[in-house]
């Protein structure tokens, strides 16, 4: 498959690429996209960079080692509220519930704007807030229920999937015009390269992030008119190999971790747990197990695998990583859409319903589990013993959490609406909330460290 040009309109020769001026004062720069400037620069610019990020940022989906666990040096905030510890804040055209990207002295974030039908990229200083710029990745192509493209659950939104940096290029995952596809931008805010992924069928929605591993960038787009799991080339797009995935609809994201002694690619849902070689796609192993829709993503204890999901089967199980195809254990606990979280061979999850709990990872043996309030999309951070938890309604909570205690240190309110997971790092949080302001939506991106 040959990557496509950028576009972001699919009945258009051009694509117009915003760059904003830091303050609303200044007049936009604006730009149109040339294919045949852009096929030679992206010969010329085809090399192959090495992924290049500190263990201070936090490039992609769920973080630097892809659990959800932040690094431990840091100490980040554990109160807050509209006017305690918010270093800045930046307001955010249109709706996402991405998570923030941080690498270097950048925040990038992915947003959709119903009314101009354009779903971009944002980058904004990483000490400031200042928006350095935004770039028009799709215009037009917004699912339309009058044409057979509903727009599936109304908690959804077309900017649900967090941005992977690795260092030189930030790659997206967008549903457009009936279609997934993959965008590179460089660190500028310019379009490199644009492949489509698969055809897609909204069911609920779209919200699987790209997963950076060597060379590649591999995505998925599991839809009831049958997706693929994909991998294509960081630098130029072009496909390195292509699974085609059943006609089923699941929302997971590829995940690439060191389990049972070798990398594994592992991913779940479509009533399978399903594990490949991040290199060529070839199947070490897979089961009919974990369930139908899926919206977590996998974590591991080195020999496990933990799925969960809660359609039409609400659950958790432990999966031996060996390819014996064991299920360990099992039980009906609904954890749908926030991920879990491993650590020391306990398994940390906070459910769709509002309740902590943890378990021993190797029997499921429940340790504790605490109440909290409310109902729960955005996924928990861990940063050594504080587990941060946001409800939909903008209310965090703080846990000291142990594998076999748990305390709660503080509730924080902020907002109206929270469904993206935070970032956290170099002791601050980036969190993207929304507030009511004259009877609409407003998002806003916040930057909270202590003061």
């Amino acid at each position: 498959m040959r990557p496509r040009r950028p576009n972001s309109n699919s009945n258009s020769n051009s694509i117009t690429v915003l760059v904003l001026a830091i303050s609303f004062g200044c007049t936009a720069t604006t730009w149109a996209f040339d294919e045949d400037k852009a096929e030679n620069e992206a010969k010329n610019e085809a090399v192959v960079h090495p992924i290049e990020v500190a263990p201070s940022d936090w490039p992609w989906w769920r973080g630097l080692d892809h659990t959800g666990i932040a690094a431990q040096d840091q100490d980040p905030p554990t109160t807050w509220s509209e006017s305690e510890n918010v270093l800045w804040k930046a307001a955010i055209p249109g709706r996402g519930h991405g998570s923030p990207t941080v690498v270097g002295d950048q925040v990038f974030l992915a947003t959709a704007d119903d009314q101009q039908q354009q779903q971009s990229v944002l980058c904004f200083d990483r000490q400031t807030g200042e928006q350095l710029w935004s770039t028009i990745v799709h215009k037009g192509g917004f699912p339309d229920p009058k044409n057979g493209r509903g727009a599936g659950n109304e908690k959804a939104s077309l900017a649900s999937s967090t941005i992977a940096c690795d260092g030189t290029l930030v790659f997206i995952n967008f549903l457009n015009n009936g279609a997934c596809y993959t965008t590179a931008l460089n660190r500028d805010g310019r379009l490199t390269w644009q492949t489509k992924v698969s055809d897609y069928v909204i069911h609920q929605g779209y919200g699987s992030s790209p997963t950076l591993y060597q060379d590649l960038v591999i995505v998925s787009a599991d839809n009831k008119g049958g997706g693929a799991i994909m991998a294509m080339q960081r630098a130029t797009g072009a496909v390195a190999w292509k699974r085609d995935r059943p006609t089923k609809p699941n929302y997971a994201s590829p995940i690439i971790l060191n389990v049972a002694g070798k990398d594994q690619l592992l991913f779940t849902g479509c009533d399978l747990v399903t594990s490949l070689n991040p290199l060529t796609g070839a199947e070490y192993w897979e089961i009919e197990a974990a369930t139908t829709e899926c919206v977590t993503t996998t974590v591991t204890d080195g020999t496990h695998i933990f799925t969960s999901g809660g359609y039409p089967k609400n659950h958790i199980a432990a999966v031996a990583a060996d390819g014996s195809g064991t299920v360990v254990w099992e039980n009906t606990v609904r954890a749908y859409v926030p991920s879990m979280l491993q650590q020391d061979g306990f398994l940390y999850a906070v459910l769709d319903a509002g309740i902590a709990t943890c378990r021993n990872s190797a029997t499921g043996e429940e340790t504790w589990k605490s109440r909290l309030a409310g109902t729960f999309s955005s996924s928990p951070v861990l940063v050594g013993d504080r587990l941060y938890a946001t409800n939909e309604d903008g209310a965090t909570f703080v846990l000291k959490v142990t594998p076999h205690s748990v305390e709660r240190l503080a509730t924080n309110l902020l907002g109206d609406s929270v469904f993206a997971t935070p970032a956290i790092s170099g002791s601050r949080i980036y969190q993207r909330v929304a507030h009511g302001e004259d009877g609409k939506r407003q998002e806003y991106l916040y930057c909270l460290g202590n003061k």
